[in-house]
């Protein structure tokens, strides 16, 4: 078996639109959580979110191509392309050995909307002949590989909120059985619109606090449901010894990576963490080392729903007993909000940052312990220790549990 590293990253999230802005806003504690701008929220019992208002697709994409995607694709392609500018892989893998891995859990959602209402108002022959390329799920992962003239695997992942750790994972298990050399892995979603909010809304998954400082508060005893975002992560995923012989910067091996699914309710999640907590454990027996509990950082979904957390908090404890009180913990959706499907790729990428600067970004918000959140979750202020193995997890409605590990190489 191959080893697996990371060569290159990019995110475009409500922290930052770079990975330098995004990783010092999580060290500093920054929210990105404030009042809703894009929609009127007058009849709306939600009213904050994390949204992204600073970012600029021409950076990225031509007018042409702007014009013909959905804001979901524009978001893909920013962050993958600041990963491939990072990694230096453009050019330097052969095409059918260059693959793309890619997650949202929504996909288009913005263009349904909006085709949807012409359709209403103007009639079938309105609908827009590009209604379908913008809107369906693969053409995050499609537009990538035509941008990049990645020829070999090309995957959409759709696992709800674990699908950024499910393409991570995929492609790592992709580039260890010696299926390509580099793969563009990650995740995006970009439904910051009436519907989605509305929906979740009347399902009571999301915060209805107006104080954006305590709307998403993980593991905190007053929590009261998710804060949604929106975003994109990309990594470059490449194969060790292709990595060190083009002379590549690596930021972290993949060494383990755990997916198991609840099979128990469509959005919520098994309460006996059976199941994810064997994600856990899966992605501790592939790294295979012994190692310190105090040297181990988890970035956690930490949802801030009062069912996510507790029983994430419950299946850290299945996987590592009582060396789960040792272990470092922080949710950094208490200030990216929860970005769905690239929750995971944005995630993985603080985790490895964590692990290269032996920095644990924290959890901010967090005033009132739980009794049933009784691990370290590393309140509101960054922790200087040595990480030796970082993890990061994600649990995702209809049961999907995903967790990806890595070490410094």
């Amino acid at each position: 078996m191959k080893r697996v590293v990371i060569t290159g990253l990019g995110a475009i999230t409500p922290v930052g639109c770079d990975v330098e802005t995004f990783w010092n806003s999580l060290k500093n504690g920054k929210c990105g959580i404030d009042y809703i701008t894009k929609f009127d929220t007058t009849d709306f019992r939600v009213k904050v979110a994390a949204e992204i208002n600073d970012f600029d697709p021409s950076m990225y994409m031509e007018k042409a191509d702007i014009r013909r995607s959905d804001k979901f694709v524009q978001y893909a392609i920013a962050a993958a392309t600041q990963a491939v500018a990072d990694s230096g892989i453009e050019n330097n893998v052969a095409p059918e050995r260059f693959g793309v891995y890619y997650g949202s859990g929504i996909g288009g959602f913005d263009t349904f909307i909006a085709e949807h209402n012409n359709l209403l108002s103007r009639g079938p022959a309105r609908v827009s002949p590009l209604f379908i390329p913008k809107m369906i799920l693969n053409m995050g992962a499609g537009n990538i590989a035509i941008k990049f003239g990645a020829k070999g695997p090309c995957i959409s992942v759709s696992t709800a909120c674990a699908s950024g750790t499910t393409a991570i994972g995929e492609a790592y298990r992709a580039i260890k059985a010696g299926y390509a050399d580099a793969i563009i892995a990650g995740g995006v979603e970009a439904s910051m619109n009436e519907m989605a909010v509305a929906a979740f809304m009347n399902c009571m998954a999301l915060s209805e606090c107006e104080d954006k400082e305590s709307a998403s508060i993980p593991f905190d005893k007053r929590r009261s449901g998710f804060v949604i975002g929106e975003g994109a992560g990309a990594l470059v995923v490449e194969e060790y010894e292709h990595a060190k012989a083009r002379g590549a910067k690596i930021y972290a091996e993949v060494v383990g990576y755990g997916s198991t699914c609840d099979a128990y309710h469509v959005t919520a999640p098994d309460d006996s963490a059976e199941a994810s907590g064997r994600a856990f454990k899966q992605c501790v027996e592939e790294y295979g080392k012994t190692f310190d509990p105090d040297k181990v950082y988890i970035n956690a979904h930490g949802t801030s729903t009062p069912l996510n957390d507790k029983t994430e908090t419950k299946a850290i404890k299945n996987a590592f007993g009582d060396d789960a009180y040792k272990v470092h913990i922080s949710s950094t959706k208490s200030m990216t909000g929860h970005l769905l499907g690239a929750a995971g790729a944005v995630e993985g990428i603080a985790a490895i940052l964590a692990l290269n600067e032996n920095i644990i970004p924290p959890t901010i918000g967090y005033k009132e312990a739980d009794e049933e959140c009784d691990l370290d979750y590393t309140p509101n202020v960054a922790k200087e220790t040595e990480i030796e193995l970082a993890m990061s997890s994600s649990l995702g409605f209809g049961g999907h549990n995903a967790c990806v590990a890595f070490a410094k190489i």
